[in-house]
């Protein structure tokens, strides 16, 4: 009676705990054993997603966007239904009326993709402290005070530097044949903003690196995207003599003018930005430096997903496959590949610097922003402008002999000119 009684009170205390363990989550798992976890897809599809474009799917720049984060939710198991855009959205109070409509919409982080939208993205973070607004790219969410208010952006010059090595590899080629003497390149600009000025340098750096010599002009738009102001820029450009056009625009005007030069006679070839440019420059384009948007906003949304702190300045490349180039086409110079294999393996591994400051010369500056020596080489410089006047003033950047870009904040702050690089019309 006695067993019996003990193993009636076992069941007894057996079935309770069973029915309190219903109601609950599972308890942690000892040491040593695995926990369990919710799986992502099922977390994902209660999250509501928004992105505020500048412009839509025909700029390659807001498209990469848009692939990336539906790639990102798609891998994340956040359904198409629980993701919001917002198109041709102008860097004004528009975005901030676009964001306020986004966050009653329920939406749990907005995301936007241009630079002048951040101090809109800002405003609204303080009016709904529950929702995450991050802004890529931007640099006020650091001395925001908001906990809710992010910043990201990819390591552009890296991928920039690549494809400068893809352009020098076809420039020497040209050298080396004897159809071309000088080495002139022609970049078409949107802005004389930092962003702009850290990938045409890491561009010409790539370029210098096969082709010590090269020298370029830049020419801006005061545009993102204006197809017809990129194709005219394009065509002033080759008129003076250059060889190789790069680009920091959303659009393929300039890579359409270098292939109707080409088709016309003329030795000229093409590096684009953000999209695989061959459709519209099929002998022309030699390739794009591109971004892989899918990596920063995955990475940002599973954090948000585990309940997690997204990093306030969020930035990687080419090590979380970040940044990329496009296909090379096919008026590439023989042995681009490996050289391009090499340069990523060496940025990968850290032994390449792309801003190593012994491969660049600059003039000396009064606005106290950085110090060369008597050589020109850069000892010392700022990345961080705390004033808001646009020169940097604090936060030392040169570390172990090279700039250390988008390291202090995630919006590029290269803004040095060094000597080789002509700003057309920066006024």
């Amino acid at each position: 009676m006695k067993k019996f009684l003990a193993m009636l009170l076992a069941l007894v205390m057996v079935l309770s705990l069973a029915a309190c363990g219903g109601d609950k989550a599972e308890e942690p798992a000892q040491s040593g054993e695995p926990v369990t976890t919710e799986p992502a897809e099922e977390t994902g599809a209660e999250v509501k997603v928004g992105l505020i474009c500048v412009h839509d799917e025909n700029s390659g720049y807001d498209a990469a966007h848009i692939e990336g984060l539906k790639t990102a939710c798609a891998e994340l198991g956040i359904p198409d239904s629980q993701i919001v855009m917002k198109y041709n959205i102008p860097e004004d109070e528009t975005c901030q009326d676009t964001a306020v409509d986004l966050a009653e919409q329920g939406c749990n982080i907005i995301f936007s993709d241009s630079y002048g939208h951040q101090m809109h993205m800002q405003a609204v973070a303080e009016e709904y402290p529950d929702v995450t607004f991050v802004a890529c790219t931007g640099d006020m969410a650091a001395n925001s005070g908001l906990a809710n208010f992010k910043n990201m952006f990819p390591y552009t010059y890296e991928s920039r530097y690549v494809s400068g090595i893809v352009a020098g590899m076809k420039l020497k080629e040209l050298m080396d044949a004897g159809k071309v003497s000088d080495p002139y390149i022609g970049y078409v600009g949107a802005f004389p903003y930092a962003e702009v000025v850290c990938g045409y340098t890491a561009f010409l750096l790539g370029i210098r690196s096969i082709v010590p010599e090269a020298h370029m002009d830049v020419q801006y738009t005061n545009s993102w995207y204006d197809p017809v102001a990129e194709g005219n820029v394009a065509d002033a450009l080759m008129a003076k003599g250059c060889v190789i056009i790069g680009q920091h625009a959303d659009s393929t005007g300039a890579p359409s003018a270098v292939q109707a030069a080409k088709d016309s006679g003329k030795e000229v070839y093409s590096v684009g930005y953000n999209i695989d440019m061959l459709s519209v420059a099929p002998t022309a384009a030699l390739t794009s430096a591109q971004n892989n948007w899918s990596v920063l906003y995955k990475a940002t949304l599973e954090k948000l997903i585990a309940g997690e702190e997204i990093p306030t300045d969020f930035a990687t490349g080419a090590k979380d496959g970040a940044v990329m180039i496009s296909a090379l086409g096919e008026s590439c110079a023989e042995g681009t590949q490996e050289a391009v294999d090499a340069a990523w393996a060496g940025i990968k591994d850290g032994s390449l610097k792309v801003f190593d400051t012994s491969t660049f010369t600059c003039q000396p500056v009064s606005d106290g922003s950085y110090q060369v020596d008597g050589d020109g080489h850069v000892t010392s410089a700022f990345g961080l402008d705390t004033n808001g006047d646009w020169v940097n003033d604090a936060g030392e950047a040169i570390v172990d002999g090279a700039f250390q870009e988008s390291v202090l904040r995630s919006a590029p702050y290269f803004a040095l000119r060094i000597d080789g690089i002509t700003e057309l019309n920066n006024n």
